[in-house]
């Protein structure tokens, strides 16, 4: 059977006919879908699904593509515009895509929480990792306590024995011990000093900075010289001068400063039992937690991905929608050029008679 546009081609057989580009198509005619295939709910768990759409079949003109040539050619033959052929046909395959545009909507906002609920289970499993490698590489601060109470019990032990030297001395003079222990401690003022000399580096010295810190011991120290030159030899006396003359100087500061040390060995000792009783408790916790995490995060990427699976489905059968009414439109406004570029070379009987068979 010899089509309409064969028919007009035979009265211009020596003009070639038009070549017809390929396109896409999604259309549709008034209260007409097609079917589409439907995406295998066993894809779709984590996803609601739409009702499935009636499936009818294509309209005669656009099931049949030399129909839809014969549409194109009478509507280029005739004066009509194609505008509403095109619009029927993109109406048709807008209806049969509401479906697929529903689920893809529906499944781009699963997937987009399902995204949003991975990442923050990854940023607290980041988190809770790093806390666990933090706490594993934690340390116990080394300490010296024994060497400490030692440098303690040595000071208190050169204390006591240079005020039984001090008290010995002034006994003579002064039989009350209280007096000995009043030019004893005395002579230790500088015990309680902020600073030292003797155990500062790159000080500026001035002269109240060391009748400050040297006056007290060296005026004790003095005192015990002079009552001992009363009843000992001279050199004993000198010397019993220097010994406790140092001692004051040196003693005082040592035995603060072994004080000052004890208290921060006996915090860094707290500190490490503390930390070991933290590694104790929360070492299980954090991998615990660790562990749960991992297997959310291993259902949440197993909700996921029937979700992705299903979109891509449905959305690549909306493009097939969109490439079949793409090629139908091309189809018809081909021949519709065609025909319509020919139509003045015509004359009306011939129009009349093409029309007509």
């Amino acid at each position: 059977m010899m089509t309409l546009i064969n028919r007009l081609r035979s009265f211009f057989t020596q003009y070639p006919p038009a070549p017809v580009p390929e396109a896409t198509a999604v259309g549709e005619e008034e209260g007409i879908p097609i079917p589409f295939q439907q995406a295998d709910s066993s894809e779709l768990v984590s996803a609601p699904l739409l009702p499935p759409s009636p499936v009818a079949p294509l309209p005669t003109w656009l099931a049949d593509e030399e129909s839809l040539r014969d549409e194109g050619v009478l509507f280029g033959l005739s004066n009509a515009r194609p505008d509403t052929k095109i619009a029927q046909i993109s109406a048709f395959f807008t209806s049969q895509a509401v479906p697929h545009t529903e689920l893809v909507r529906q499944y781009t906002g699963q997937i987009r929480t399902l995204t949003t609920r991975i990442n923050q289970r990854e940023n607290q499993l980041t988190s809770v990792r790093d806390q666990l490698a933090q706490l594993r590489d934690s340390q116990p601060i080394s300490t010296t306590l024994i060497r400490h109470f030692v440098s303690l019990g040595i000071s208190i032990v050169l204390c006591i024995g240079t005020y039984y030297l001090v008290d010995y001395t002034l006994y003579r003079s002064f039989p009350n011990h209280w007096v000995s222990m009043g030019v004893f401690l005395a002579g230790l003022f500088n015990l309680f000093g902020r600073t030292s000399l003797f155990y500062e580096t790159n000080t500026r010295l001035t002269g109240r900075r060391i009748i400050e810190e040297i006056g007290l011991p060296l005026a004790a120290a003095v005192f015990v010289l002079v009552h001992a030159l009363s009843y000992q030899p001279a050199s004993q006396a000198v010397g019993l001068f220097i010994f406790i003359l140092f001692v004051f100087l040196l003693s005082g500061k040592l035995l603060l400063s072994t004080l000052s040390i004890l208290q921060q060995e006996l915090g860094n000792v707290q500190k490490n039992r503390q930390l070991t009783g933290h590694k104790r408790v929360n070492l299980p916790l954090l991998e615990s937690k660790i562990s749960q995490l991992e297997q959310e995060l291993d259902r949440l990427d197993g909700q996921k991905l029937p979700v992705v699976t299903a979109l891509n489905q449905v959305e690549s059968e909306l493009t097939q929608l969109n490439t079949q009414r793409d090629k139908l439109v091309n189809l018809f406004l081909g021949e519709f050029d065609l025909a319509r570029s020919l139509r003045d070379r015509l004359t009306e009987q011939q129009r009349q008679l093409i029309m007509n068979d």
